[in-house]
């Protein structure tokens, strides 16, 4: 059984904004990009510069998770003592005080899920790049995972946040939020911009076909 034609050998290109499909021929007129009729926004048959921006974004967001993990996220005061709490710290502290569940949430929403978007996008770009045939159907829907798991990474900033705003209305206690949390939130906002930035469509081209 023959594979199913791609757009390009259709003459069809489809905008990266809207998922408007336009005919291939009125993608450049004398080298200037034509605009999507739907949206406005300029077509390419693939978005411009994605490895390049992808790579960055990715390695922007590895540099600030160290940090991340190594500073303190969360400072928890009361009337005898003072803890600052780093992810893992956090998680550990969880644990012993009987909130398992919760501490293999917070695990895996800050440690978990931010590895294997690191992982599963170095794998997507290192193999689209090599032109490799291996499992294109697979790679495709690891993207789609990676794209639809990416907010939850930011559940450690909102448990941050939703206890400083409720351990306020407590005269004997104080929860405050320390640099460890910007970090945090800055590789989560990386990661989801660098999963934006990887055109999918580059996992189904071959060697010979320019990005």
């Amino acid at each position: 059984m023959s594979a199913l034609p791609r757009a390009a050998e259709l003459g069809l290109i489809g905008c990266h904004v809207c998922g408007q499909v336009c005919r291939d021929e009125a993608v450049s007129r004398d080298d200037v990009p034509i605009a999507c009729p739907r949206c406005g926004a300029s077509l390419h048959r693939r978005k411009p510069n994605s490895y390049a921006r992808t790579w960055a974004l990715l390695i922007a967001a590895f540099i600030l998770y160290i940090p991340a993990n190594v500073l303190p996220i969360m400072r928890t005061a009361s009337l005898n003592d003072i803890d600052d709490n780093t992810i893992i710290s956090g998680v550990v502290e969880l644990w012993t005080k009987g909130s398992p569940d919760l501490a293999v949430i917070v695990f895996t929403a800050s440690i978990v899920v931010p590895m294997l978007k690191f992982l599963a996008l170095g794998l997507l770009l290192l193999s689209s790049r090599m032109g490799s045939d291996w499992a294109r159907p697979q790679r495709a829907r690891l993207f789609r995972l990676v794209e639809f798991i990416g907010y939850w990474s930011m559940l450690d900033v909102f448990v941050v946040a939703l206890l400083t705003a409720l351990v306020r209305f407590s005269v004997l206690s104080l929860v405050e939020p320390l640099p460890g949390v910007i970090f945090f939130g800055l590789t989560v906002v990386l990661t989801m911009l660098a999963s934006m930035s990887f055109d999918p469509r580059l996992i189904w081209d071959g060697r010979d076909i320019d990005e």
